[in-house]
This record gives structure tokens, sequence and C-alpha cells, in this order.
């Protein structure tokens, strides 16, 4: 099954493997796909592990009827190996019923510990 994510790779290869916690995202980048395929499997719990302390919620509930169904990644400032935070554009288009739309972000992490976290978007 290809990964949500839109990388081109397994799920099992790609996001999957850090939803399950086998790897650590390296990049703010490949954290911010596995955000968005944790949405799109329904891994609250992986939103929360992977968002920062300070600005984390106290629960998260999703909206059982959004499917998530492409990400597109239109750019990234820092966030690379060597980095300590970054920023990631993107743009995650959705469904709900008869209805469509798209949610573009400018999303930050930072890094700590060596894992990356997601701390907001606007």
């Amino acid at each position: 099954m290809p990964c949500p994510c839109l990388s081109g790779l397994p799920y099992d290869e790609c996001c999957g493997a850090f939803h399950v916690g086998t790897y650590l995202p390296p990049t703010a980048e490949r954290l911010m796909r596995a955000r968005y395929s944790a949405y799109v499997k329904e891994l609250p719990k992986y939103l929360l592990r992977t968002w920062h302390p300070s600005t984390r919620p106290t629960e998260l509930v999703l909206d059982p009827r959004l499917r998530w169904y492409r990400l597109d990644i239109l750019s990234r400032t820092r966030g690379g190996l060597l980095d300590t935070e970054g920023e990631v554009e993107f743009r995650a288009s959705w469904r709900r019923q008869n209805e469509k739309g798209a949610q573009h972000e400018v999303s930050t992490f930072v890094k700590e510990d060596g894992r990356w976290f997601y701390v907001d978007g606007e």
C-alpha cells in the first residue's frame, strides 16, 4: 500500500515506520509527512506524541468524516539533519461528504534531544 504522504514509497517503509516507532523522522519535512499520514490513518496518539509540549493540546479528537487525500509540500526552510528548527509550508486537501477543501499552513518545528516536534502553524 502506498504511503498517504505521496512520497512514492510503501507505507510500511515510509511513515508507517515512524508511526510504530521503528524510526524517528530525521527532518522537519519527514515529520510533517508523518503527521499528515497520521491524520489520514486516524492516529491521534502519534499526533500528540509529536506535538511540542509547549503547544500540545490535552486531547485531540479527529473528525472521522474528514478524508485527507493529497499532500503538497510547497516550501521548506531549514529543518534538515543538522538543524534544530525549521518550517514547512504545505497544502493538504480533504473531503467531507459533498464538501471539498484544503488546509494551507506554514508549520514550525523544533528538534530537541534528537527528536523533531511540531510547534504550531499559520
